[in-house]
């Protein structure tokens, strides 16, 4: 029987807050959409991802008004949506709480998200009603 070699993943490095670095695993359907939004806009794997018409990266405040139009978007078909004030770092709560409700350890989502340490992460698991449920007799 011939073995085959691993498949090595694809994986996004990412520079957060205070220049961190950060890599994260990429499944096979975001490999296909990232390869395909790279293809369209001619993109090297060196450019930022989401960049300005220049070709650099996007600011902080140029990330949330893009989140914005696309809030006001999907509150056409999501009306619920019109009074919540969802900004970038409400993505990063979801992440969180995903990953934990997906079994993730709070170590691992702590570093993942690039906290300083693990308590930064406890609020996740006090936020999510799930684990507080699953507590219950």
């Amino acid at each position: 029987m011939r073995r085959h070699p691993p498949r090595r993943r694809r994986r996004s490095r990412c520079e957060g807050k205070g220049r961190k670095q950060r890599t994260v695993p990429l499944d096979r359907p975001v490999q296909n959409l990232l390869g395909a939004w790279l293809n369209e806009r001619a993109g090297r794997r060196t450019d930022p991802l989401f960049c300005t018409r220049t070709g650099r990266r996007l600011s902080r405040d140029a990330v949330a008004q893009r989140l914005s139009v696309h809030v006001q978007a999907a509150a056409r078909a999501c009306p619920s949506l019109l009074g919540k004030s969802i900004h970038p770092h409400v993505l990063r709560h979801s992440c969180a709480i995903s990953l934990l409700q997906a079994g993730v350890d709070t170590t691992v989502i702590a570093l993942w998200l690039g906290h300083a340490g693990v308590r930064s992460t406890d609020a996740y698991v006090h936020a999510d009603m799930t684990i507080k449920e699953h507590a219950l007799p």
